[in-house]
């Protein structure tokens, strides 16, 4: 399939698979930036799409900038949507509650799969039809009902869910 693309930047390179049957585009940065730790900045590539109608893109992280420096995407995945014409931006987080991060310009920042979405004609039912799973969800399958999950923030402690409950998490100390 072929997607048009609008170079925004010619001085980075065009988003590329690193490998045969790769399922991501490697997407790169426009400018260089530090982020703090806690930090998150938005953050171009240089292009932009025409996506089919039918498909959407979505900005996936970097597994290694994930594993060995807590850099991530903030609302992983970000969806492209067919009629979005802009530039791709990517919402960078330093989860490393102590260490910097430098972005430096033509870094590969994050991945983009393009695939076929559907749209579907919500039904408002009383009730739904019963499964296998019902409606355990949220660490069920793994033995993770029930458990206490401690969030923190900024190296802090922010509190803690419930995750049979969800109980709304306050700030401590």
């Amino acid at each position: 399939m072929a997607v048009l693309v609008r170079r925004l930047d010619e001085g980075l390179p065009l988003p590329a698979y690193a490998r045969v049957g790769d399922a991501g585009l490697d997407l790169y940065a426009v400018r260089s930036l530090t982020l703090l730790p806690g930090e998150r900045a938005l953050v171009g590539t240089g292009i932009a799409l025409a996506l089919p109608d039918g498909y959407a893109a979505f900005t996936h992280p970097r597994s290694g900038l994930a594993a060995r420096h807590g850099v991530t995407i903030v609302n992983a995945p970000g969806t492209v949507d067919a009629g979005y014409r802009g530039e791709i931006m990517v919402n960078l987080i330093n989860l490393d509650p102590t260490q910097a991060f430098v972005v430096e310009r033509g870094d590969r920042i994050a991945q983009l799969v393009v695939q076929r979405v559907e749209q579907v004609a919500l039904l408002v039912a009383d009730s739904l039809p019963d499964s296998d799973r019902g409606e355990t969800g949220h660490g069920a399958s793994g033995g993770f009902a029930g458990a206490a999950d401690t969030r923190l923030a900024h190296g802090r402690q922010v509190g803690t869910v419930e995750l049979a409950g969800l109980v709304e998490p306050t700030i401590e100390g």
